[in-house]
């Protein structure tokens, strides 16, 4: 209990210096429970979404998904015929059987042509008004749409682009475009998951997403009171056979679920994975914290050891210390993160994703985990202070606080650090060095741990160098002052160290993705370039094909020389070698492909691939199966009938643009595969007649200016659109990452608050002496900027190095280009000045105020 009770009066006596440690564990477990409670209501609200719209007994095609494929390469949902819902209805055990019709192909526009689909990338949904979809939508104005002049629309979509009653609508599909006005509202009862909805009466949805009568996506069975859903789903197999997809509503959920699981999962565990980074720079800090709070009290600490404590007990009272700071932090943590999935939910509502506080879901294990691993972490953080403060001894409260360093520790530290970050380096280069990707990638993440473990150790090692010369560069213009800097800088070059590495970690993470994210589209870039000759490329930025109306405007673009149709389908393979390859991607294109995009080959022309009955092959894939010029492959087209097409070239495995694809020409085919079943077009490449490029441009801009779901770009376009992208996921992983710098931010205060307290005595020796109060406070400032451009300096560097390492392993698939970041880099470098002089604010404030006889009276 005596050693419980003097922890806690030294927890009380420095609550200010543990604050800051504690804000450090509040974060880091904040993001994890935030993380964990964020993807558990998801699945929640998700769980109550299937389990609502999934009948009793759901028939659908053969072809169609577990989840409820509502689309195929052809723009046409897979369908059923209408006599089956009546086989269906008079099965034993069904109560009723409905057929309903849903496509997600489709876009909706309205009176102005302007896109109705969700922004945040969920679907658009037009189907077939029925009872299924009455169990989770209510019409709260106007009425079911009867005939084909009506449409109904979901509230949400409707409040977000201001539609009303009588509004127009356009519904463009794969067969046709057809305008309707809204008829009725309805709103979700359950949660919206971000669709956009939309309703037609059965026949006009029949005549609008398939061109067909009486066909139906799939049969909703409602199953009679007392009969499971496993026994109805017997008794239909039973009675229409095994040609169609049957599944219960349990089975139905758990494959829209499994579908929606692996988005959720790789979501969760990076956002984990930040959250670890975040623990772990958080551990730099509370390691900081103790180690100077013991260096501070090592006179009380000899006191004690000479009234009798033992060692044990000083480990253990400064272990309690860290158990009470843990918990502390913890607890707040775990309320924190609670109240940071809730913003998450509302970041998410204003993304049209609307998830409701009501399905707030916070399981037992989530607050147990972030409490185990905040008491876990800094536990194990305050081990090594711990064992110093035990180390002390009795005669400890004779001398000054702040025993002298042990050298024989700081050349045990050098040694390690050296073999660390020798073997960080030989990883990093047998990376580079590697002639596979996946055997490179385990020298890279061996090299990154190691190099990252061995700056951590060394750092305080660098420090003297490192910081002498950032203060000749940086803090001689300052005068005494910066001199003064320097030297409170390098006067514990451990404290420093370990105060910079806290920064250097994110700041590597950051320079490390910048180099490869420019390396990526300077390639990308470079290779456009080098093989895309057409002008402009049309596609759909969120994936749908190209239907046949979009075609024929683009082809009846008087400015156009030509446009070239791509296509991408499945097929059965069967090679010389005798093997069968399911689900092979082919891709069929226009022979003028083969001048729209320079492919290199390794052996043949590819012009000839676009012969009948030919084919192309690429170079990996013809070595696997002994495959040469001349070969014969039997090809099973998806909905189509099986071709012997001969393999004319054999194309280059390296490259970024259609890197490993396959070619046969789009009359090939066509050869093979009937009109109703072919595949619609995921781009169109077209080139513009010489000297009408400008025109050419306006031109294809104004064709299809009624069917925004598509975009026209010229080369510029798309080697922009490139960047943004990646551009947008950088600044994703960047939003990510600045919780690890905010904790690293709050280590230089802590640092420099703990440094101020250590230094009273001396700082009011030197305001005796006539140090001002500005010229001291610019002191503390000029510290704190110099300890993070140290860190800065560390972390850019090892940055780079990880990023120039994964830039190698990326040539291997094509990226060949280094691209060094310069702005980014430099920016981040000055950045980091500022972070000093923020961190900085408080301890030069509070140092400031100090009076200068009660600082000098200081022991």
């Amino acid at each position: 209990m005596t050693v419980l009770r003097t922890s806690m009066r030294n927890v009380f006596a420095h609550k200010g210096r543990m604050a800051l440690s504690a804000v450090a564990v509040l974060l880091s477990v904040a993001f994890v429970c935030g993380t964990l409670v964020f993807t558990d209501t998801m699945n929640t609200t998700f769980d109550k979404l299937f389990g609502a719209t999934s009948a009793d007994v759901t028939v659908s095609a053969k072809s169609a998904s577990d989840s409820g494929q509502t689309t195929s390469d052809t723009g046409r949902p897979p369908v059923l015929p209408g006599a089956l819902v009546a086989e269906v209805r008079a099965v034993d055990g069904v109560t009723s059987a409905e057929g309903s019709l849903t496509s997600t192909s489709v876009t909706v526009v309205d009176a102005a042509k302007n896109s109705l689909s969700p922004t945040s990338g969920g679907p658009t949904i037009v189907g077939s008004w029925s009872g299924n979809d009455a169990r989770t939508m209510k019409i709260t104005s106007g009425a079911a749409p009867k005939g084909a002049g009506q449409v109904m629309v979901d509230a949400d979509t409707a409040a977000k682009h201001h539609l009303k009653l009588g509004d127009a609508i356009g519904v463009i599909t794969a067969v046709t475009t057809h305008t309707a006005r809204i008829s009725g509202i309805a709103t979700f009862q359950i949660t919206n998951p971000g669709a956009a909805v939309f309703y037609l009466d059965t026949k006009t949805a029949q005549q609008t997403l398939v061109g067909q009568r009486d066909v139906f996506t799939s049969v909703n069975v409602t199953a009679a009171d007392g009969v499971s859903d496993a026994q109805v789903k017997k008794n239909v197999v039973g009675a229409i056979g095994t040609g169609y997809k049957v599944l219960t509503a349990k089975e139905t959920a758990d494959a829209n679920q499994k579908s929606l699981g692996s988005f959720l999962g790789v979501m969760k565990w990076a956002m984990l994975g930040f959250a670890g980074i975040a623990f772990l720079v958080g551990i730099f800090l509370i390691i900081n914290t103790f180690s100077m709070l013991v260096a501070q009290r090592t006179r009380e600490i000899g006191l004690m050891r000479a009234i009798g404590s033992s060692r044990a007990q000083v480990n253990r009272s400064v272990l309690i210390e860290a158990l009470l700071l843990g918990v502390f932090g913890s607890v707040l943590g775990v309320g924190a993160g609670i109240g940071l999935a809730v913003g998450l939910m509302k970041l998410m509502g204003a993304m049209d994703m609307h998830l409701s506080t009501s399905d707030l879901t916070v399981k037992w294990t989530t607050p147990a985990i972030g409490l185990l691993l905040g008491v876990v972490v800094t536990v194990l953080a305050a081990c090594l202070p711990a064992r110093r403060a035990g180390k002390v001894s009795p005669m400890a409260a004779l001398r000054d606080a702040g025993a002298p360093a042990d050298a024989r520790s700081g050349r045990v530290r050098g040694v390690v650090g050296l073999v660390l970050t020798g073997a960080g380096a030989a990883g990093l280069w047998l990376a580079s060095a590697a002639d596979a990707s996946r055997e490179g990638s385990l020298w890279l993440g061996l090299g990154v741990v190691a190099s990252l473990l061995g700056f951590v150790v060394i750092g305080p090692l660098l420090a003297g160098g490192v910081v002498r010369v950032l203060g000749a560069v940086v803090l001689r213009i300052f005068g005494p002052v910066g001199r003064m800097a320097e030297r409170n800088a390098l006067r514990n070059p451990r404290r420093t160290g370990a105060t910079a590495a806290a920064l250097m970690i994110g700041l590597a993470l950051v320079a490390c993705l910048s180099v490869v994210g420019s390396s990526m589209v300077a390639s990308a870039t470079e290779q456009l370039d080098k093989t895309v000759g057409t002008d402009f490329i049309i596609q759909s930025d969120s994936g749908q094909r190209i239907t046949p109306q979009a075609v024929k405007a683009v082809e009846s673009t008087p400015e156009l020389a030509h446009v070239t149709r791509y296509k991408v389908t499945r097929a059965d393979c069967t090679t010389p070698d005798g093997k069968l390859l399911k689900g092979t991607d082919l891709t069929a294109a226009d022979p003028t492909y083969a001048t729209d995009l320079a492919t290199e080959t390794v052996a043949g022309d590819l012009k000839d691939a676009y012969l009948p009955d030919s084919m192309s092959v690429p170079e990996k894939f013809a070595e696997a199966h002994g495959i040469h010029l001349g070969s014969t492959i039997a090809v099973r087209f998806d909905g189509g009938s099986t071709a012997r097409l001969t393999v004319r070239a054999v194309t280059s495995s390296d490259g970024i643009v259609d890197a490993g694809a396959t070619y046969t020409s789009t009359a090939t085919l066509a050869a093979h595969v009937p009109a109703a079943r072919m595949p619609l077009d995921v781009l169109l490449l077209a080139s513009a007649k010489d000297g009408q490029q400008k025109a050419a441009y306006t031109a294809l801009k104004a064709a299809l200016h009624d069917y925004p779901q598509y975009t026209v770009r010229d080369q510029t376009d798309y080697k922009q659109a490139l960047k943004d992208q990646i551009g947008q996921l950088l600044n994703l992983i960047y939003g990510l990452l600045a919780l690890a710098i905010v904790v690293a931010i709050l280590g230089v205060v802590n640092t420099l608050a703990l440094s101020v307290v250590e230094r009273t005595r001396e700082i009011g020796l030197m305001r005796a002496i006539g140090l001002s109060r500005r010229q001291l406070r610019r002191m503390i400032r000029l510290e704190s900027v110099v300890i993070a451009l140290f860190g800065a300096l560390l972390g850019l560097g090892l940055g780079m190095g990880w990023g120039a390492t994964a830039q190698q392993l990326l040539a291997l698939e094509g990226l060949n280009v280094l691209e060094i970041p310069w702005p980014t880099i430099l920016g981040v470098f000055v950045g980091s000045a500022f972070v000093g002089l923020f961190a900085a604010l408080i301890p030069a404030f509070r140092a400031g105020r100090m009076n200068v006889l009660n600082a000098i009276a200081t022991e």
